[in-house]
């Protein structure tokens, strides 16, 4: 049997039930048991991801905060600084608007490297301010990330490759959104969900009919070359 490559996932849209309605529990055994590292790549807040490698039962290994915050082999790595991106947010709620999430805010309670604004938010107006500090808005599809443009998920997925000691052409991804291009871009091969957006599904090589858990149990057998995790 061919031995399986390591594998970059992204979480929402990817792993989740259909309308996102929390992840699908058919994808955790596969995880579990791939015969290669597997990354958790995702927009959010580092504990997120760490929380759901304990919940399948696999090694911490994660990009966060859409690259801004990097984990593997007990190694840290924090690419980017997030005070200019909490100072847009300020000028954001002082020019009168919302971020738009409820009170406690848990979206970005643990974020170090980024913040996160709801979809709700005047993207126009949050872009501009972003830009006059040097800062650019990216659409996860679930929330705007305001970051700096020089951190992104591929970056992340580069320094975890390097942690781990493997080529990051290496890897195959799978994923469904704007910032899960330069993922793509790093990657040996990648697969756009059904669901995803249309700048990951012409970034992608390969676009699976199956959306959300479903498109991405198709990407892996694709990979594996076999029928092992089709759908009843």
């Amino acid at each position: 049997m061919t031995a399986d490559p390591p594998l970059v996932l992204d979480i929402d849209g990817t792993l989740t039930r259909p309308d996102d309605e929390g992840l699908d529990p058919r994808l955790f055994d596969v995880v579990r048991e791939w015969n290669a590292p597997v990354v958790l790549a995702t927009g959010k807040a580092f504990p997120y991801p760490v929380a759901l490698c304990d919940y399948i039962g696999i090694e911490h290994r994660v990009v966060a905060e859409t690259g801004g915050i990097v984990y593997a082999n007990d190694e840290l790595a924090v690419n980017g600084d997030g005070d200019d991106a909490r100072a847009v947010a300020r000028a954001f709620q002082e020019a009168g608007y919302e971020m738009g999430w409820p009170d406690g805010d848990m979206i970005n309670r643990w974020r170090e490297t980024e913040v996160a604004i709801s979809l709700d938010a005047p993207e126009d107006v949050l872009r501009d301010i972003a830009a006059d500090y040097g800062l650019e808005i990216v659409d996860s599809g679930y929330a705007y990330h305001i970051k700096s443009p020089d951190v992104t998920k591929g970056q992340g997925v580069e320094t975890v490759a390097e942690l781990l000691g493997i080529d990051p052409e290496s890897f195959v991804a799978v994923g469904d959104s704007e910032n899960d291009v330069s993922t793509f871009e790093v990657v040996g091969r990648s697969f756009a969900v059904a669901n995803g957006d249309e700048r990951a599904k012409e970034a992608a090589d390969a676009v699976v009919d199956g959306a959300h858990a479903d498109g991405t149990l198709q990407a892996l057998q694709s990979v594996r070359g076999s029928d092992e995790y089709a759908s009843p």
